[in-house]
């Protein structure tokens, strides 16, 4: 049996999806960048993980494999233990610092 492209890809074409995984990703990359307050950061690394997950399900689908969406599931599991134990990281260091500036983290010791 030959693989066929999905319904969808005819009404939206795979470039479309790459090129919103790739704005995504450079959002993300920017606001990384740019940004000062650690919580920003961290949805910013957040936006660019999903721009990941979006490129891996659109060429998953597009190709007709499966193994882009398991892929997909594996990163959304450990992105949410990262969400748990980055929040409990930066609730800490606020209750420390008083602060959620980027700069002040030079402070600690460690």
């Amino acid at each position: 049996m030959e693989n066929q492209i999905p319904e969808i890809f005819n009404a939206i074409p795979h470039t479309h999806y790459v090129l919103l995984s790739t704005i995504l990703f450079v959002v993300g990359l920017i606001g990384v960048m740019i940004r000062k307050n650690v919580i920003i950061v961290f949805m910013c690394i957040e936006i660019m993980l999903n721009a990941v997950n979006l490129m891996l399900t659109s060429t998953s689908a597009y190709y007709s494999h499966a193994g882009g969406q398991i892929m997909v599931f594996f990163t959304m599991a450990v992105a949410a233990a990262e969400v748990a134990v980055g929040l409990a990281i930066i609730v800490m260091i606020y209750k420390n610092l008083h602060s959620t500036n980027i700069d002040v983290f030079q402070r600690l010791k460690g």
